[in-house]
């Protein structure tokens, strides 16, 4: 309620912040009331202004006083930014065009009837989109879209960045350059600040760029003015984010450095002198540690070398403890005749002086300053101390040294006996400043924990056991308690404090503190400094006292900084071992409550709050903020501000200002016409400005003499402050420096007019001109933006205000003691901590709570910060962040209501009333005013509970604001949709947490009554913090089904769980592994549920059919909730994932589960965890392990881990599967009810082990039983043949690296029997056998030459036989018949159809069939498609299993039944049935390629490294062929109307005529067309041969080896010869020969010399037969194919140079062949040879194949023998 009031020549104003009067003369009287109209009618003109729709209106006026009258400037565009300089101003409006205002010297040609508020087009930017601008003293700045830097105006200085100049008329391009780039790039800048004399860039990197001249750049440089742009280099490396420039000063506003970056270690040397920062000395009782580096570099010097001070200033005296805190200065006076004051001067002067210090008028008398200065126990400024000997430094050299820096030889010796004498001095009033001077302007960073711990670590090695550090967090109240005890603590501060701070008086306490205030320096300047809000940290350094007596203790948390920063350098840290004894008392963990980095979530989005202000330049005024009027050469960061949350900097001329996100203001400079909006002193450190309570400050401008705010009052609709000196008429050109005569305000004071003018968004000062921007409310939306905005920074101030008064207070409590006194004032007692009074649980409650709470009034900081910066320059609901990115918002309200509902439930804030109590007395009223409470006698604990529910009302203001915002819109437009939804998701919220709320204060209530009802069953341990009550029986209206007749049942429903409880017990059943089936009353008659667990099943019965509905909803609701976090069906899955122990079931008991469910059974995948360490993960069905499942189980032996991976079927391993073993063994293949069962491969041990081996084959019950191969490579033997028990037993071959050959029987595991003994030089025994390798019975013993025995043989092979029986000798002229006593191999080995049929049955299992060929066709392409299926689901599943696209591709194609499976087979169907052969061979995900991938594992197992012996190839091919007939029979099962082998397929007739009409007469019947031939080996050996090609061809090239010896020799014998020699040789007719050859392209005759020419294409084409070197693709008919293209290249060749149809005759042909053979130069041919006639299909053997590869046998032949003829 705004009121005005009149009285004669006053005028008063009143509204809800308080009274203004103002005095005018009568002439006045009549402007006055038409503003005050005016500012009446305004409300009643707002339609009027909807209708005009104007924005960007400016606004200008000088002073304050009731006659001035804001003026208009017109422009045809809104205006988007001002800047305003000494007499000129620039404008940017819309559209980027740029005006200019004002004086304008540097002009070349100024109109002279332009006005000073005629703007004018700066016509040099046309064609540029200007985007921001800047105005300097007497230049100006523009920044186009593409960052580029347009500067005019004067430029003596260099300011304008433009050397040759010295004005600069109009806008000109300025290039920002980066010079450590190659070639030079140019650096986008954002935005400009202009000085005097100096100009700032700020980049798109968010970096300083600086020209002009002076100190106030920040360069580091002695050379001005500077030209070109160069990066202040002391910033680099920080985010910048705005500057501003005063006169001869700069200030920038700096995002705070990441956690990560603000730990890395200080240097512990000054980065200028390269001293050390900090010093230790050895005392025989205690150790100093002392920061007291003195660096003199950094201060601006004069040409004599002495350092520029403010006017009226005496040289600075004294040391410098760290380059961030105070100086300790020597006491000068005034009247003093030399240079050098005496210490009788200075008291002298000072008695009953008053000193006026943060505001506060304290008296001393001499009484006070005798007592201060007397006393011979006290050390300088007053710290407690023991004579002399606790000097702050450990010599008088030591002083020597630090005062040298500063001054001459004898005055240092003079300050240094001072010093050391101990006296205490009270500094004189205009001196106080000095107190806080600091000569280190930056040129270090500032001083931290951190870098004290480095030294204390330094400290512990050099002092050894005599050191221990300890870390704690200690208020400032604390501290000066424990440093200034008794009388005369702190100088200046008359007597002491009786019993330290809470013994006194609040007004000694504040005068205490605000004493010390006044002597921080830059790292603590500030009057309202708040508590810490960092972490405490702890540090032990190894090693104790050895007496346990003496300690060094450092306090490294922010508060106890903040008092190391308040004592001066002489002060060391010497404490004494009784702080440790508060070591051990019980603390809470300090909270931070400001989040630490800000939201993560947040990001970019939102402004930062952790900032801080750096500032350098001259410091005459005390504009830079360090505590004193020293100039900086290099940005220092004003410490004080760094916890502030600065949001916007500005500078007047002389005076600096800080916004804080808090709405306050921060002033620090010049206040000669009070510019800095309040009286007090000292101005060289930022305080706030005075304004009435409920002012909120949103925009700041800063001019020559005067300050201009933009605030929200009591309305929405911002109000203009003015704080400064008052511009007469006619006087306006005054010199800025000249003040006599002018008025100026004492503290700002409101602009009456402000309410004319509109809403305001954005407020501009310079020079002595005021600059408004205002908007006229269109349709209501500039109004509704401006309440939004003022709603959340009001909102956030509320926050502040409960965080700073309410929440640190009460966390502090866990830390701080304090001590009180009884009524006798005699017996002292120690309040109990927070901790103790709260507990435990509920401390880390509390503390989560003030987190959450941290959180959420950070968020709403940093979005009031937001919707103020929209304010000033876009006003879109586009840029809304609430809208865009609603769920930082909705997130952040819900993790905070959950930890308030938590804390609620656990009693927090009942037990939290009591410590409350002692802090805020039993009247608080703070706590009503902040809770908004009008309840009389409201209980503490209900207040604290209002108190910090209070944000969620917001919410619903949240959802009114964004509606109202809708109205302004079309139903619709994009943005009224958005604000809609935005709005009905910020109201739904609301609703959810209120239900929340009322839950948390039910489940409160129920455990506040709940010790009444049944404390013996233990019900208690089941309050939990999330745990919410839903509803209860205590009456009785639910029983269990068949309890007893006294029995009692007691159910009560959670939000997570039902309690069933019974008198001494209870049970709790998780919701999420919960089933509720209602019970029809038909069949029963009973109201029942069926209540479903893992473990139980029981039936609840209700009292009626309301009551049974009501569970049922209520329980159904709360396993839907439980489980997706809303409660909204009516019924929850059948399936779902939740997490459950048993406890019942024996197999399971005490094993976790946590996975899919169905119906109360683990169904679906999951995982089961063991207590025993056993952990199985994969797919259950009905409760047991059923799919495919990974299964791990300790072996506590061993300390490893059996690991199982494969198949399952009700709960044990069945299937195909691997088995990692603890001992080393690894078995792959397939296992039947927990054991291995079937075909699979065991490894044992590995090659450096003492016994490694692998064995492949069949198993039977966990033991080695049929068919297999053993390779034992520790013997270097392998065996194949058959198994019993584990045992070799039966037929079987050992083979041995040595070349010895068995095969013949096996009994237990032993050679006993008949059988086959080979050696490597062909020695052949073949008779009985008793041992391995021991001969024992008859036998015949064959040598080599063809000699044998024969008779009764014993004794072991490799140590010497007897024998028994005759020698045979052959005759030279017997037959070879009887010389041929070769024995035929492969007789006593396993056949091979008898092998590896455990790899053919589980393929016939895997198709549906008990037995070879019994099974159902269809039932088998079911199970293939099904098998396909749950693999791609398996491999899906698994990450690491993920198929190519190719693959599943692949594998959906075979997923459908083929349509050729069944029907006659034609040429097109086999052609489709050999294709789809060939990819389901290829996946061994398909049951035939499963099929495949084992066969040729097996077959590699058995034919590579020791099987490769050459006397197994005739094995080895027969095992192929019984491959291919076993195969091809499952292939003809799935398409049973394929032809047998060696049916026809016959070729579909093509001819037209073939298809006459058979009524015909005369049509005579043709004979059907021959056809394909089906065989197994063309159908399958193209998907066969390729895997098992390698150890094949290995055993055929060592049968062969001998042979292709002889024929490679002569090879390379006849390929000596030119063409027509080796022509001529071969008997080749001279007609066939070659007469020219083509070489490159041209024809070449062929003379005698020519050689590799002729019949060159046909021996490039069967040089084509080798490539299965490299190629393992060629079957024998792609082979027998190259060899007919060879036969067509010959013909080819011939006939072009013979006339007329030739053909060949064998005796013609073979020469030329054999001629193309010899240059072919084929390796191994005789292997080649033998592989396809050995497998060549048995079809084309007598066809034109078949003759052509008879004459390839028959060259082979020929060019062995062809040396011997």
């Amino acid at each position: 309620m705004k009121k005005w009031t009149w009285s004669g020549d006053r005028a008063e104003f009143r509204n809800g912040f308080g009274v203004f009067q103002v005095e005018f003369h009568q002439s006045m009287h009549q402007h006055c009331h038409g503003q005050i109209s005016v500012m009446e009618s305004q409300r009643k003109s707002s339609g009027e202004e909807d209708s005009s729709g104007e924005r960007g209106l400016l606004h200008t006026w000088k002073g304050y006083s009731y006659s001035v009258t804001p003026e208009r400037v017109l422009l045809s565009r809104p205006v988007l930014q001002a800047a305003l300089g000494t007499r000129h101003g620039v404008l940017l409006v819309e559209g980027g065009q740029v005006y200019s205002f004002g004086e304008f010297p540097w002009k070349q040609s100024q109109v002279s009837e332009v006005g000073p508020l005629k703007p004018v087009l700066e016509s040099a930017l046309s064609g540029q989109r200007v985007v921001a601008v800047a105005a300097g003293s007497f230049h100006s700045g523009a920044v186009t879209e593409d960052g580029g830097v347009h500067m005019w105006g004067e430029n003596s200085f260099g300011q304008c960045g433009l050397s040759s100049l010295t004005v600069v008329p109009n806008p000109t391009p300025v290039a920002v350059l980066d010079p450590d780039t190659s070639p030079p790039h140019t650096i986008r800048v954002l935005e400009l600040a202009c000085g005097e004399q100096h100009s700032l860039a700020l980049s798109a990197q968010h970096e300083v760029w600086a020209w002009g001249s002076g100190c106030q750049l920040g360069l580091v440089t002695t050379i001005f003015p500077v030209w070109k742009p160069q990066k202040v280099e002391h910033l680099a490396g920080r985010h910048v984010l705005q500057v501003a420039c005063g006169a001869f000063h700069s200030l920038a506003l700096v995002r705070c450095q990441p956690p990560q970056e603000a730990r890395r270690p200080l240097p512990d040397k000054c980065g200028q002198c390269n001293q050390l920062l900090y010093t230790m000395t050895d005392k025989e009782d205690h150790v100093i540690i002392s920061d007291g580096h003195y660096c003199h570099l950094g201060v601006e010097l004069l040409a004599d070398g002495e350092a520029r001070l403010g006017p009226g200033r005496s040289p600075p005296l004294g040391l410098q403890s760290s380059p961030s805190e105070p100086l300790l200065s020597s006491h000068t006076s005034a009247s003093a005749p030399g240079p050098y004051p005496t210490i009788t001067d200075h008291t002298d002067n000072e008695r009953g002086r008053t000193v006026a210090q943060n505001g506060e008028v304290l008296t001393t008398t001499d009484s006070d300053i005798s007592a201060a200065g007397t006393d011979s126990d006290r050390t300088v400024g007053g710290v407690g101390g023991a004579g002399s000997q606790n000097s702050p430094y450990p010599d008088d050299q030591a002083v020597k040294e630090y005062l040298k820096k500063l001054s001459d030889t004898s005055l240092a010796e003079e300050t240094a006996k001072m010093t050391i004498a101990g006296a205490s001095f009270q500094p004189p009033a205009d001196s106080l400043d000095l107190l806080t001077s600091d000569l280190i302007p930056g040129v270090m960073p500032v001083t931290t924990s951190s870098a004290l711990n480095s030294l204390v670590s330094s400290c512990a090695s050099a002092v050894g056991e005599r050191v221990v550090s300890t870390y704690e967090a200690l208020s400032l109240k604390k501290m000066i308690n424990y440093y200034y005890p008794g009388v005369g603590g702190v100088a200046g501060v008359p007597g002491g404090v009786p019993g330290g701070f809470p013994g006194g008086r609040a007004e000694e306490r504040v005068g205490l503190e605000e004493s010390m205030q006044g002597k921080k320096s830059c790292s603590t300047g500030d009057i309202r400094e708040e508590e810490d809000e960092g972490l405490s940290r702890r540090l032990s350094l190894p090693g104790l006292l050895s007496q346990g007596r003496y300690a060094v203790r450092l306090l490294s948390s922010t508060s106890a900084h903040r008092l190391l920063s308040s004592l001066t350098s002489s002060y060391t840290l010497m404490l004494s071992p009784r702080l440790m004894r508060r070591a051990s008392r019980p603390r809470v963990r300090a909270v931070p409550l400001t989040p630490v980095g800000g939201l993560p979530e947040a990001g970019e989005l939102l402004p930062s709050l952790q900032t801080e202000v750096w500032s350098w330049g001259r410091g005459e005024e005390g504009q830079l903020g360090h505590g004193d009027n020293l100039p900086r050469l290099q940005p220092l960061c004003i410490k004080c501000l760094s916890s502030k949350e600065v949001v916007l900097v500005a500078a007047g001329a002389h005076h600096s200002l800080a916004l804080t996100a808090q709405s306050q203001v921060f002033s620090w400079g010049s206040n000669s016409s009070g510019q800095l909006g309040h009286m007090g002193c000292p101005t060289t450190i930022p305080r706030l400005a005075k304004l009435s309570e409920g002012i909120r400050v949103w925009d700041v401008g800063a001019g020559a003499q005067h300050t201009l705010l933009l605030a929200d009052g009591d309305c929405y609709q911002p109000i203009l402050y003015y704080s400064g000196q008052q511009v007469r008429d006619g006087a306006q050109d005054a010199p800025q420096d000249q003040t006599e005569g002018y008025s100026y305000t004492q503290q700002p004071v409101l602009l009456p007019f402000c309410m004319n003018l509109g809403y305001v968004s954005a407020v501009f000062a310079g020079g002595q001109s005021c600059v408004a921007l205002a908007d006229r409310n269109v349709m209501g939306f500039i109004a509704s933006l401006h309440e939004l905005a003022a709603a959340e920074r009001k909102f956030y101030c509320k926050l502040s205000s409960v965080k700073n008064h309410v929440l640190r207070p009460l966390l502090d409590l866990g830390e701080n003691y304090r001590c009180r006194y009884s009524s006798a004032g005699q017996r002292p007692w120690v309040r109990e901590s927070l901790s103790t009074a709260l507990g435990p649980a509920s401390t880390v409650l509390l503390q989560s709570l003030a987190r959450g709470y941290s959180r959420l009034c950070h968020l709403t900081g940093q979005h009031s910060a937001s919707l103020t910066a929209n304010l000033r320059r876009r006003r879109e609901v586009k840029s809304l962040v609430m809208l865009e990115h609603a769920s930082i918002f909705l997130d952040t309200y819900t993790e905070y209501c959950c930890s308030v509902g938590n804390f609620l439930v656990m009693g927090g804030f009942q037990a939290l009333a009591k410590p409350s109590l002692d802090f805020f007395g039993k009247c608080p009223e703070l706590l009503q005013r902040l809770a908004e409470s009008s309840e009389e006698n409201i209980p503490l604990s209900d207040l604290l509970v209002a108190l910090f529910y209070l944000p969620m009302r917001h919410l619903h203001e949240y959802g009114r604001l964004l509606l109202k915002l809708g109205t302004c819109f079309q139903v619709s437009s994009v943005d009224y949709q958005k604000l809609q939804d935005g709005c009905s998701k910020f109201e739904a919220l609301a609703l959810h947490l209120k239900r929340r709320r009322k839950e948390a204060e039910y489940t409160y209530h129920f455990w506040k009554s709940f010790p009444g009802k049944m404390t013996v069953s233990g019900l208690d341990s089941l309050r939990k913090p999330r745990r919410r009550l839903i509803c209860e029986s205590s009456n009785k209206a639910l029983t269990l089904q068949n309890s007893g007749r006294f029995s009692v049942n007691w159910f009560i429903l959670f939000n997570d769980a039902l309690v069933h409880a019974q008198f001494s017990t209870h049970h709790v059943f998780p919701l999420a592994t919960l089933w509720v089936e209602p019970i029809l009353e038909e069949n029963t008659g009973l109201y029942g549920l069926k209540v479903i667990s893992p473990e139980e099943t029981f039936t609840l019965l209700a009292c009626s059919s309301m009551e049974k509905a009501k569970w049922l909803r209520s329980i159904n609701q709360a396993v839907d909730q439980a489980m997706r976090g809303a409660g909204q069906r009516a019924e929850p899955p059948i399936s779902r994932t939740a997490s459950y122990t048993f406890y019942k079931d024996s197999r399971l008991k005490e094993a976790t589960y946590e996975g899919h469910w169905l119906a109360g059974k683990p169904d679906g995948r999951g995982m089961m965890k063991w207590l025993d360490g056993r952990i199985y993960t994969g797919t259950f069905k009905n409760g047991l392990e059923d799919g495919f499942g990974d299964y791990v189980i300790p072996s506590k032996t061993l300390n490893l881990n059996d690991h199982y991976q494969g198949h399952w079927k009700e709960g044990k391993m069945h299937g195909i599967g691997t088995y990692k073993y603890a001992t080393g063994e690894f078995y792959e293949g397939s296992f039947q009810d927990n054991m291995r069962h079937g075909h699979g491969m065991l490894r044992s041990g590995t090659l450096n082990s003492s016994s490694p081996s692998v064995f492949i084959g069949q198993w039977v019950h966990d033991k080695k039983t049929g068919y297999g191969v053993f390779d034992d490579i520790t013997r270097g033997e392998k065996y194949m043949g058959m198994w019993q028990d584990d045992q070799r037993q039966g037929t079987g071959v050992i083979v041995t690296q040595f070349g010895l050959y068995y095969e013949g029987a096996f009994n237990n595991n032993k050679m006993q029997g008949t059988g086959v003994l080979l050696s490597e030089d062909n020695t052949t025994y073949e008779g009985e056998f008793s041992e391995d390798w021991t001969l024992n019975g008859k036998g015949v013993l064959t040598m080599a030459n063809g000699d044998y025995f024969e008779g009764s043989f014993t004794g072991e092979w490799s140590s010497g036989l007897k024998v028994t029986g005759s020698f045979f000798k052959p005759n030279l002229y017997d037959s070879d018949g009887d010389k041929g006593r070769a024995v035929k191999l492969g007789r006593l080995a396993v056949r091979p159809e008898e092998k590896w049929r455990a790899v053919f049955e589980e393929c016939w299992m895997r198709l549906g069939c008990e037995a070879p060929g019994q099974g159902e066709n269809q039932r088998a392409w079911e199970n293939i498609a099904e098998a396909l299926t749950t693999s791609r689901r398996q491999h899906g599943d698994s990450p690491e299993m993920n198929l190519s696209q190719t693959h599943n591709r692949t594998l959906g194609s075979l997923e459908f039944i083929p349509q050729q499976h069944v029907g006659p087979v034609t040429m097109e169907k086999y052609d489709r049935i050999r294709h789809y052969l060939i990819k389901a061979c290829d996946t061994p995900l398909h049951p035939l390629g499963r099929l495949m991938e084992t066969l040729v594992a097996v077959y590699r197992m058995t034919y590579v490294g020791v099987g490769a012996n050459r006397r197994l190839l005739l094995q080895a091919v027969n095992e192929i062929m019984s491959y291919l007939a076993r195969i091809f029979q499952l292939v003809r099962f799935l398409f049973p109307d394929l032809p047998e082998e060696g049916g026809a397929i016959p070729e579909p007739s093509s001819d037209p005529q073939d298809k006459k009409d058979s009524n015909c007469a005369d049509t005579q019947l043709e004979s059907p067309k021959p056809g394909r031939v089906v065989s197994s080996s063309a159908l399958l050996l193209p998907v066969l041969l390729p895997g098992l090609y390698p150890p094949l061809f290995t055993l055929y090239v060592l049968e062969k080896e001998r042979e292709d010896d002889v024929y490679w020799e002569c090879v390379l014998r006849l390929n000596k010869q030119p063409d027509m020699a080796l022509l001529a040789f071969l008997g080749v007719q001279h007609k066939f020969w070659p007469v020219s050859v083509p070489v490159l392209g041209e024809k070449t005759e062929v003379v005698s010399s020519t050689k590799d020419a002729c019949f060159a294409s046909a021996t490039e084409t069967l040089q084509q037969i080798r490539q299965f070197v490299f190629s393992t693709t060629f079957t024998p008919s792609d082979k027998l194919q190259v060899i007919q293209l060879t036969f067509e290249e010959i013909t080819k060749e011939v006939m072009s140079s013979l006339e007329g149809n030739f053909l060949w005759s064998m005796d013609d042909l073979f020469p030329v062949f054999l001629y193309v053979v010899l240059r072919a130069r084929i390796r191994n041919l005789g292997s080649e040879v033998s592989l396809i006639e050995d497998l060549m299909d048995p079809c084309v053997q007598h066809g034109e194949h078949g003759i052509m590869f008879t004459t390839l046998k028959a060259c082979y032949y020929q060019i062995q023998h062809e040396k011997t003829t």
